[in-house]
């Protein structure tokens, strides 16, 4: 699964201010033998896309009336601008789920809550941060379709030829095995790099910053609410390792690295060729390995953590995709129907678990005998159920919050911010101010 953080736009947040009231569709048909044909909207494609509709196809067969059009590569300005024009799909999902805030706050995405009452369910099935994004405000807009733990992966290969012989369990040990297993050539340029500490190389290779928060137990906001990176000294103390991380590679060899890697989605994969020793990622990449190179010799481990804080050991970013029924759908207990399946049936999460490796959500499902076990998938298993594991904050402004964070961590590893405490209190703010907009 991709997580891509996907960049909405001030512009769509504010359509989708446009929503506002309380999203309960008032056009209803019961499903029953007649024929009915749904449309479910996903960002999945390639060889994932495929997994999924062989998911949906079990359903098919188990409601014969029942025909779903799958359309994959969906991403939320298309979702959106459907809710925009009145002209939505039946169900819709998202790897963005910071955008909950925007979908559950204005109705663009239809409260589940009556729906889950009716079928005897309840949102408690799912883990504590798993209903954290998935809801907002009190309003439960979503459920969660599988999810994304982040952990560790190093090559065993490169490992044993570097005399290295476990992985690093601190950012110090990191850093010191980093330095070991990277090589450059006679001009200087980086051929194999021990781990990339730049934000932004690779959507899921822990690019940005609010991945390593549990890695340094940094929190992202008050009592209150407000956002206090500036004044949380985790972050500092993380962004100062970062930098200097960075400037050990030198920010132009890694630009230029990271110019020339492959596509994070292909079978080049820096990671997967041999160019990138070490690497934060996401549990999909165990099925990505498994199809385009069984060859490689990997192991993975949860992420290391800040040295003064061996007790984190162990956790790290749990987030994962989103599904809903959009406003104005037309056939909601048809669509509730085919989400309910997805989201609590426990062989259709297992089966999709075991085709794309994300984890399966509800304790059932991840008990279940046909999960196939795996040693390098069980580690994320173990990830998404430690207690210190924690999820990115939800917003009314939705994924404004990673925008503005993006910003200023480009600047931050060029080399452009000289006052640290200055520069996060100044996100700070935008950050409070944008969610005091978004509110009004």
């Amino acid at each position: 699964m991709r997580r891509v953080t996907v960049v909405i736009t001030l512009l769509a947040v504010l359509v989708l201010v446009l929503f506002a009231g309380c999203g309960k569709s008032s056009k209803k048909s019961t499903t029953t033998a007649s024929p009915v044909n749904l449309t479910i909207w996903v960002g999945w494609s390639a060889r994932e896309l495929g997994v999924f509709k062989s998911v949906v196809a079990d359903y098919e067969t188990s409601h014969p009336n029942v025909k779903v059009k799958v359309v994959g590569s969906v991403n939320d300005d298309k979702i959106i601008a459907a809710i925009h024009s009145g002209d939505v799909p039946d169900v819709v999902s998202s790897f963005t789920s910071a955008n909950v805030g925007n979908y559950c706050s204005t109705g663009a995405w239809i409260d589940l809550a009556p729906l889950l009452k009716k079928s005897n369910l309840t949102a408690n099935e799912f883990p504590k941060a798993s209903q954290y994004y998935t809801q907002f405000d009190g309003t439960r807009c979503a459920l969660p379709l599988l999810a994304d733990s982040y952990g560790f992966y190093y090559n065993k290969t490169l490992f044993a030829k570097a005399g290295i012989t476990g992985p690093p369990k601190t950012m110090s040990e990191l850093v010191a095995d980093a330095k070991k297993l990277t090589v450059r050539d006679a001009s200087g340029n980086l051929k194999v790099v021990g781990y990339n500490p730049f934000f932004g190389f690779y959507s899921g290779n822990m690019p940005d910053m609010e991945q390593y928060a549990p890695l340094f137990g940094a929190k992202y906001v008050d009592s209150s609410g407000k956002s206090i990176l500036g004044k949380d000294p985790q972050w500092a103390k993380f962004l100062n390792w970062q930098k200097a991380f960075v400037d050990w590679y030198g920010y132009k060899n890694l630009v230029k690295f990271n110019a020339t890697a492959a596509d994070e989605f292909s079978a080049s994969n820096a990671f997967e060729t041999g160019k990138l020793a070490m690497m934060g990622d996401g549990e999909w990449r165990v099925a990505f390995i498994a199809s385009e190179h069984p060859e490689l010799k990997y192991g993975t481990a949860p992420m290391p953590v800040d040295d003064a804080h061996p007790e984190l050991y162990g956790a790290g970013t749990i987030n994962g995709t989103i599904i809903g029924i959009p406003k104005g759908v037309k056939n909601e207990d048809a669509a509730w129907d085919l989400l309910k399946y997805l989201t609590f049936d426990t062989h259709a999460l297992a089966k999709f678990s075991n085709g794309i490796r994300n984890v399966p959500t509800t304790p059932a499902s991840r008990k279940s005998p046909e999960l196939k076990p795996d040693p390098n998938f069980a580690t994320f298993l173990e990830i998404f159920a430690n207690p210190n594991s924690g999820t990115t904050p939800i917003t009314v402004a939705g994924n404004q919050w990673g925008t503005l964070v993006l910003a200023f961590t480009t600047n931050w590893q060029a080399g452009e911010i000289s006052n640290l405490a200055e520069a996060l209190n100044k996100v700070d703010t935008q950050i409070d101010n944008q969610n005091a907009q978004a509110t009004g």
